[in-house]
């Protein structure tokens, strides 16, 4: 049977995609993009907030009548498994739900649905890592890879580890083998996936050693890795990042709010001025060091000068960029069980003040870059202008220049002649 499969959601669901992908092909299952022509069609789903699980339900409701008659509809991943049989309910013609810990089973829950028998498998705690799924047979040039799933941290807000369990790591060997792999497949970056990459363990060995590791395999050019919580960022993983050349200046590092008071409602384990001393040791120790964030306004109780210490602390640290939301409750947190007081326009007027200060911060970071040099990994030509060639600097930063075609997949030094808020334009590219 041929399988398509949508994707909604964050890296960790695009990385679960390829896994589904990987166990459902290993079975005598065809993959597909070609929705017409699917016999099985798959959403595979984030919950972490309201509006993007609405959304899904919205999408299932409106493939039912793009697909072929005689096909599938299925679910899987978090909303999947935070829903679970109520799926059956709210969206017509669903065939089965398939939950974070369950993907092993879907040759058989595939086999069911067809034969018109609706399955429903969200059985939690099982500790599934999927470290033992088949091997990757093709490669883009950058990739991700899994080295951890779950989280143990329950922030009041956040609904991941209720739908992807308690933390469990992957072996190093395993993550080593399946980089080695995808680097003879022609990758030349990987960015190493979790939850919170922090707390790796595997027997005594932590994530600066998994760093280590990595950088060992032969022929891969850059590591990158995120989400890193603040109060597991150690100081041998600093270390780790400005001292071994493969792995990238650019640390991810969610501060949520600026205000300890709110920090401790969210259960985040760390004051504001704790993040600010973790701040300025990571940019003594990684010089020239990218530093972005994940903020949240307008969470419960959050007063008008709380919201401004967020501001402050903005000013302060001088992030490279951020993601922004306001607060939305969802259910089955904590924070759910919160009174959500602060009013709507108050929480959009919030989030428009922060954007567009960090959108002002973004460049001038990004301007005092004119006149520099970027080490450049050549990605493809520019989807806007297919004479311009697109980019990542080492610092995660989106670089445009003009180039020949056949500098894809080559990493190549421009010079930053000028920039904007979201992007850097180089030229004159020179093969590193």
């Amino acid at each position: 049977m041929k399988v398509y499969i949508e994707t909604y959601g964050c890296q960790m669901n695009e990385y679960d995609s390829r896994v589904m992908a990987s166990i459902l092909t290993n079975s005598g299952h065809g993959m597909t993009q070609d929705l017409g022509t699917a016999d099985v069609v798959m959403v595979n789903t984030c919950s972490v907030r309201d509006r993007a699980e609405a959304r899904v339900l919205g999408r299932l409701r409106h493939l039912r009548g793009l697909m072929q008659k005689e096909a599938v509809l299925g679910i899987a991943g978090c909303v999947a498994q935070r829903l679970g049989e109520r799926l059956l309910r709210e969206v017509p013609g669903l065939s089965f739900v398939v939950g974070t810990e369950q993907y092993w089973r879907l040759p058989d829950i595939i086999e069911s649905a067809s034969a018109g028998r609706i399955a429903v498998a969200v059985d939690a705690g099982t500790g599934e890592s999927y470290d033992d799924r088949p091997r990757a047979d093709e490669a883009s040039l950058c990739e991700f890879v899994s080295v951890m799933r779950g989280c143990n941290n329950y922030c009041s807000y956040c609904i991941v580890p209720y739908v992807r369990g308690r933390e469990r790591s992957r072996p190093t060997s395993s993550i080593v083998d399946e980089v080695a792999n995808l680097v003879t497949l022609g990758a030349s970056e990987v960015t190493l996936i979790g939850q919170n990459v922090n707390s790796f363990s595997d027997e005594g060995r932590g994530f600066a050693d998994l760093l280590g590791a990595v950088a060992g395999v032969e022929g891969l050019r850059r590591i990158r890795f995120a989400t890193s919580h603040p109060k597991d960022l150690s100081s041998e993983v600093i270390d780790a990042v400005g001292s071994i050349d493969k792995v990238c200046e650019h640390i991810h590092l969610p501060v949520q709010s600026g205000s300890t008071e709110v920090l401790e409602a969210m259960n985040r384990s760390y004051t504001r001025e704790e993040y600010v001393t973790l701040a300025q040791r990571i940019r003594e120790g990684v010089p020239g060091v990218a530093l972005t964030t994940d903020i949240i306004v307008g969470f419960p109780g959050e007063t008008d000068a709380q919201f401004r210490e967020t501001v402050s602390l903005m000013k302060q640290i001088r992030f490279d960029s951020a993601f922004m939301f306001h607060y939305s409750v969802r259910e089955g947190t904590r924070a759910a069980e919160f009174t959500d007081d602060v009013p709507k326009d108050v929480k959009i007027a919030r989030l428009q003040t922060i954007i567009g200060l960090q959108q002002q911060v973004t460049s001038e970071v990004n301007a005092a870059l004119v006149g520099s040099s970027a080490e450049v990994l050549v990605e493809e030509p520019s989807q806007k202008n297919k004479e311009l060639l697109f980019g990542r600097s080492r610092t995660g930063k989106v670089v445009v220049f003009p180039g020949d075609a056949g500098l894809a997949g080559h990493i190549v030094n421009v010079k930053i002649a000028s920039a904007s808020a979201w992007t850097l334009h180089g030229v004159n590219p020179v093969l590193s």
